[in-house]
């Protein structure tokens, strides 16, 4: 019998399972999560797909991820030295974890015991001027030697800098692409590498080409493993501001780096410092911050049982168990529901209240909805009708 998510330890077959329903056709992973909330395991998600489905009248579909190519997917992870961790596996980083709707899984090259030390991102400008990557590699270096490691995204400039002087001390490429591609093309000898003494992660199926809307996919995925997010020079529409954001919303640490007010390349970062990030001259600077020990005992290198419980507050507290019996869903129950869903965001467990039905049921018709297209999920567990729909 597979184990429970929960446990951190599942069978090869749960984890194709987990594979399958991840990589399906408008399953993201906010629905992932529910439909593993609701089932227990994604085997038994995948065998209600079908059901939940054929609700939908019109609309997109659900289209499950067909199993020989979910094998295809594993046979060429590990053709790239790589393996894959599932949310809820004992592998999965912590921090990353406790995100809103972290990414179902992950496949990862290299050692993958740094994704659960002590993490610090450092991210900046592609089109980086010498001062910024000499700061870059001193704060790298000097974080590296207190037992930080170092995230960033392998891109050109900051990126490049701050991977390059933490090689030696461990460094975590989160990249856009398969683990099989490499971008930049110049950095395929720092990605290989990083392969080899660091760690590659990605959330993307090896094949997975660059494209735009990957990269802050990639960024939420660099703030959700570090405490801290370092930004040294971003100009003001500049990807890496979406990485601070992203840290700040979730609530880690953004440190920025000032810059001149007649250099546009630090017109985002000192954006940052206005808005309320610290304003970082040294690696002193961002080690007072992080070693208050609010993320990580350092002697441990666990995540401090307050900081989880902070963060996991993205997830509902009254998510249903998975032991309970399935819920019986008829159309009043639907009608019901309906009713008090428009076009403003509504927390689910104020539905379910307001309507009067388990919140199990609710969530099942909930996730009716939004396998057929006629729901928009939102921050804070809120769910939104997409147009007039109606049963």
């Amino acid at each position: 019998m597979t184990d429970h998510p929960e446990t951190g330890g599942i069978s090869d077959e749960e984890r194709l399972c987990r594979l399958q329903l991840s990589q399906s056709d408008n399953i993201g992973p906010a629905t992932y999560h529910q439909l593993l909330d609701l089932y227990g395991t994604a085997a038994e998600a995948i065998n209600a797909l079908p059901d939940l489905a054929s609700r939908a009248s019109r609309g997109r579909r659900a289209r499950l991820y067909p199993r020989e190519r979910a094998l295809q997917v594993i046979d060429r992870t590990q053709a790239c030295a790589g393996h894959i961790v599932t949310h809820g596996e004992t592998g999965f980083p912590q921090l990353l974890a406790q995100t809103v709707n972290p990414p179902p899984v992950l496949f990862v090259a290299g050692n993958a015991d740094l994704l659960q030390q002590p993490t610090c991102a450092i991210v900046g400008s592609r089109n980086s001027s010498a001062n910024g990557k000499r700061f870059a590699r001193d704060i790298a270096r000097e974080l590296g030697q207190r037992g930080w490691k170092i995230a960033s995204g392998l891109a050109r400039g900051i990126d490049t800098a701050a991977h390059e002087a933490s090689l030696d001390l461990g460094t975590i490429a989160v990249i856009a692409t398969g683990l099989d591609l490499v971008y930049p093309p110049e950095n395929a000898g720092l990605h290989e590498q990083i392969a080899s003494s660091g760690c590659v992660v990605t959330e993307m199926p090896p094949g997975t080409q660059p494209r735009a809307d990957l990269f802050p996919r990639r960024n939420r995925i660099i703030a959700g493993l570090a405490a801290g997010t370092v930004v040294i020079e971003a100009a003001s529409r500049s990807g890496s501001l979406i990485t601070a954001r992203l840290a700040n919303e979730i609530g880690r640490e953004v440190f920025a780096m000032p810059g001149s007010p007649f250099d546009p390349r630090s017109a985002g970062t000192n954006k940052l410092i206005q808005d309320g990030a610290a304003l970082v001259t040294s690696a002193r600077d961002v080690l007072d911050v992080l070693e208050r020990g609010h993320f990580y005992s350092t002697s441990t290198h666990q995540v401090s049982p307050a900081t989880v419980s902070e963060t996991a507050g993205h997830r509902s507290a009254n998510t249903a168990s998975s032991d309970l019996a399935p819920a019986t869903v008829d159309d009043a129950h639907r009608r019901t529901i309906m009713e008090l869903l428009g076009p403003d965001p509504v927390e689910v467990d104020v539905v379910a209240r307001e309507s009067g039905l388990p919140l199990r049921l609710v969530q099942i018709v909930i996730m009716e909805l939004d396998l057929a297209g006629h729901l928009e999920r939102h921050a804070g567990q809120r769910v939104s009708l997409l147009g007039q729909n109606k049963i």
